[in-house]
């Protein structure tokens, strides 16, 4: 009877999901592959090339500063000892310049896709030139990298094995931030890039990844802290930063599984649960634990948005 009751109907509902998540599972190899990574040059994007480096990656790197190039293939090749790294000095915004550095690398089979900018602001106060940057750096220069890419990546895929396409959003990809207009835009606007792209590629053996790093310890992320409204600063709190070694090793652990999502952090699973949709799911577990979670989660998100909204209300009503 107990059978019957309790564990016969969970193990039809784990059959059920074993047979119908999609994509399906798969193992994406760095060791002895091309590991080509936009922004390269320092914060995360430095840390990934070093972490597979080591891991037996060959290592090409993009970013726009060459001397800053210079420097971290010296850095990497310390990190790993690696000889064959490989640097590309182009700008995202311009397609003919990455694709020249993607030819001159050659066939990519883990991309990651890790350059962006930031600059948090309300929308009334942000100026329109600096929300063009955000969307033209962010957005339309990840589909120019990720579009100069693919017909190499795709040649002779069945001989070269599984190919990964990795981007790096941020937890602004998940929820809506004040402060966060323009940056929360070109953020989402990735996440339904991946889950298209996802569907267009997977005939051709290429797995798609979105990862959801939290704020990092980067050059850049200091002075970002320091210019974000007041009103944002009270919102987002005072997290302690990921290390960008940890967030690298994330990443590359997710890349490894074929992960579409990849969270960082214990609020990144939770976001990841909350968040989920149609996004695709590989690991029937993973499916199981965001069917029975999903509930709560979406709780948890009703709390933070009741505090999110109290907090914005008692900051303008300070104001007046």
């Amino acid at each position: 009877m107990l059978f019957t009751l309790l564990i016969f109907p969970s193990f039809l509902f784990l059959l059920i999901l074993y047979f119908i998540v999609r994509p399906r599972p798969v193992k994406v190899p760095i060791k002895h592959r091309h590991v080509f990574i936009t922004g390269g040059s320092s914060g995360i994007g430095l840390a990934i090339a070093k972490r597979a480096a080591i891991e037996g990656a060959r290592v090409s790197i993009m970013a726009r500063n060459i001397e800053k190039l210079e420097e971290a293939k010296k850095s990497i090749s310390l990190a790993s000892g690696a000889l064959d790294v490989s640097i590309f000095a182009a700008d995202a915004r311009d397609y003919d310049a990455v694709q020249g550095a993607v030819n001159d690398a050659g066939p990519i089979d883990v991309l990651v896709v890790n350059h962006a900018v930031y600059e948090h602001d309300v929308l009334e106060r942000q100026g329109l030139d600096v929300i063009k940057n955000i969307i033209e750096v962010n957005l339309i220069g990840s589909f120019n990298v990720i579009k100069a890419a693919l017909r190499l990546m795709k040649k002779d895929r069945k001989d070269r094995g599984p190919a990964s396409i990795a981007l790096m959003v941020s937890q602004a990809a998940q929820v809506g931030i004040y402060g966060y207009t323009a940056y929360s835009a070109s953020n989402f606007g990735l996440r339904g890039l991946a889950e298209a792209l996802q569907q267009e590629v997977i005939s051709d053996n290429i797995h798609v990844s979105l990862i959801f790093p939290p704020d990092t310890e980067t050059p850049g992320y200091k002075e970002a802290k320091r210019t974000m409204p007041e009103l944002t600063k009270t919102i987002v709190g005072s997290p302690v930063p990921m290390k960008s070694e940890e967030v690298a090793l994330k990443t590359l652990q997710g890349i490894k599984s074929g992960n579409f999502i990849v969270p960082c952090n214990f609020l990144g699973h939770v976001l990841a649960i909350a968040t989920t949709g149609l996004s695709p799911q590989r690991s029937f577990m993973m499916a199981a634990m965001e069917v029975i979670f999903a509930g709560i989660c979406r709780l948890i998100g009703l709390a933070y948005l009741w505090a999110t909204y109290r907090s914005i209300e008692m900051w303008h009503n300070k104001q007046k």
